[in-house]
């Protein structure tokens, strides 16, 4: 495994423990306000849109979610322009859609790329790559 994807895998177990911190207080919140009645909702939907949202935010504002800074590593645009709202969304959507499928299908493609870009940021139009502190 490249060293880039192994830094990734550690940014993307360091978010998982703080969303999931997150979305623990959220459903605690909705449950003790009575606000979501159905199952579905206070299950799937309020830690999905928790995530995604945390995330959206993270990445919005610096480019790097918090594991992204702690294993020294920053989300770009491949052309360098600041990333775009659609970006972050497009690869957010797709990594948790069809990205998996994607990357086993042609993983030699993608780990030729050395852990940089992977078929979300392929699709979004961004990379990975190491700060000078990583």
């Amino acid at each position: 495994m490249k060293e880039v994807t192994k830094k990734r895998t550690k940014a993307v177990l360091i978010d998982q423990l703080i969303y999931n911190l997150a979305i623990t207080g959220a459903g605690a919140a909705f449950r003790r306000k009575k606000q979501v009645k159905s199952e579905f909702l206070s299950s799937v939907i309020v830690p999905t849109m928790v995530m995604w949202g945390m995330e959206y935010i993270q990445l919005r504002k610096t480019g790097q979610t918090t594991g992204y800074k702690k294993m020294g590593l920053v989300l770009e645009s491949e052309d360098g322009s600041p990333l775009t709202s659609s970006q972050i969304i497009k690869r957010i959507l797709y990594r948790d859609s069809v990205s998996g499928l994607v990357y086993f299908k042609d993983r030699d493609r993608f780990e030729a790329q050395n852990g940089a870009q992977f078929p979300h940021d392929t699709f979004a139009g961004t990379i990975v790559k190491e700060t000078r502190n990583g």
